[in-house]
């Protein structure tokens, strides 16, 4: 298998310094698969082209494997395209060899590190089955030309069409981290084939490699479907970790089946979300509370997190969607729970646009990424069921800040970050509408800000914490 970068970006060379591999040797790595070459056809001070040779051993990768009686025997375990097509085999040896580069860490270039620079990349034997357009579909919405040759499957044999193999080559000016992070994920979904087991810790590396654009991707869902094998469980997990993350800037983020944070390696920021649900439990052991209610819970990230606080004694996770509840409680693993622990959780569905007597009686309300997905006609009726009727002693209402979204490098100029977003506020009117709100149903409100507070743009979150007067 065979996959080359080239860059023209003087000095060329510097290719070898955001790859960790220096352009005058040939290095090699031993990988499950087979062996793993990194090498420069062509290193001088303006053209600069490093090539991943993987020579995938066919006979070895099944040598010794168990399987249904009989199985050894398939010839297709050994006639097969798997030394030359490009595959996930490829994708994981790109990650092994250039892992660091995947980063976007360079000590030594920092600057070129974090730039935009011209690339282009050929895979020359390309398996897609789905035909010569999916390559456009993947590639081109991250800002990729895309051109495409195709062959006959038999020269001989026109009547046969055409070959599934594609040759593909790739243009443009990306950051080199995000290039391989594209080629990461998109290679297995060109082929729509994993040859390795496919499990729960699939879905953290594809929203971690994915992190910066994938919730934005027109083909989100064909790509979580095909890079996790079609198997619906996982692919529901990705699909609504992305809803949930859709803005994150990070490269880390939270083990949805799992309920761990993976840590590897240690120097990796947390994501937009993670930060989100840290301030807003900062908040909540700042006002000592109790009672809290998770109102639009979503799939339950947050109320795992408030279920994790000892301190709090009783968690109501409200939403209006049966799915996400439904999500939720898979997450939560609700079925084995204690006594106890159960005892401390209710589920419910319920509208915030209308009064239910199950929302009072809480110390806290938390309305975490919810107000943006309400028509803006309908706010007056959450105002008025939350604030005017459920009355928590303190609320906390995190939204997106509409001015931040220049900084993210993916997102089209006057888009939302999420599709169901129906507005999204800058720091003054969020500033307007929580001063109204407090002034009318007998709060105090203050601001506090969620992610990197750019000097220019204000921070990508903006939180605000109400807290119900005594006279009130």
């Amino acid at each position: 298998m065979l996959l080359t970068i080239a860059t023209t970006h003087p000095p060329a060379r510097d290719l070898g310094y955001l790859l960790h591999k220096h352009p005058d040797r040939v290095h090699s790595f031993t990988e499950p698969m087979g062996t793993a070459h990194v090498f420069y056809p062509e290193a001088t001070g303006d053209t600069c082209t490093v090539a991943l040779l993987l020579e995938v051993d066919p006979v070895g990768l099944v040598r010794g494997r168990k399987g249904p009686p009989g199985e050894g025997f398939a010839l297709t375990q050994y006639v097969n395209d798997r030394p030359y097509a490009a595959s996930s085999m490829l994708a994981m040896a790109l990650k092994d060899v250039f892992r660091t580069a995947m980063t976007g860490r360079c000590n030594a270039r920092p600057e070129l590190a974090a730039t935009a620079i011209p690339l282009e990349i050929r895979v020359p034997a390309v398996a897609s089955r789905a035909g010569s357009d999916l390559p456009r579909r993947l590639f081109e919405p991250l800002g990729w030309r895309v051109a495409v040759t195709t062959s006959p499957l038999d020269p001989a044999v026109p009547e046969w069409g055409e070959s599934p193999y594609l040759d593909v080559r790739l243009t443009g000016e990306v950051r080199l981290a995000d290039a391989l992070n594209h080629l990461y994920v998109l290679l297995p979904v060109l082929d729509d084939a994993k040859h390795y087991r496919v499990g729960g810790d699939e879905v953290d590396k594809l929203l971690r490699a994915g992190a910066d654009w994938l919730a934005s991707h027109p083909e989100s869902e064909l790509i979580a479907r095909r890079y996790l094998s079609h198997r619906r469980e996982l692919t529901r997990s990705a699909l609504a970790r992305l809803a949930e993350v859709d803005d994150t800037e990070a490269e880390h983020l939270d083990n949805a089946l799992g309920g761990a944070v993976d840590l590897d390696p240690p120097d990796r920021p947390l994501s937009l979300a993670e930060q989100r649900r840290g301030a807003v439990l900062a908040v909540l052991r700042s006002h000592a509370a109790r009672r809290v209610g998770d109102l639009g819970c979503g799939e339950g990230l947050l109320a795992r997190d408030l279920l994790a606080e000892r301190t709090i004694e009783h968690v109501l996770a409200a939403d209006v969607s049966a799915r996400a509840l439904r999500i939720a409680g898979e997450r939560l693993r609700v079925e084995r729970m204690t006594d106890s622990q159960r005892a401390r959780l209710t589920l419910i569905q319920s509208s915030l646009t209308y009064r239910d007597e199950r929302l009072t009686g809480l110390d806290a309300a938390v309305l975490m990424e919810v107000v943006e997905h309400v028509d803006p006609s309908r706010l007056g009726a959450l105002e008025a069921t939350v604030f005017g009727y459920a009355t928590p002693g303190t609320v906390i209402v995190t939204t997106p800040n509409v001015e931040y979204n220049v900084r993210f490098s993916t997102l089209p100029a006057g888009a939302m970050r999420h599709r169901d977003h129906r507005f999204e506020w800058s720091r003054a009117q969020f500033r307007a509408w929580a001063g109204r709100v407090a002034a009318e149903h007998g709060y105090t409100v203050r601001h506090l800000p969620v992610g990197p507070d750019d000097p220019e743009v204000g921070p990508p979150t903006q939180l605000a914490v109400f807290s119900r007067t005594e006279a009130a």
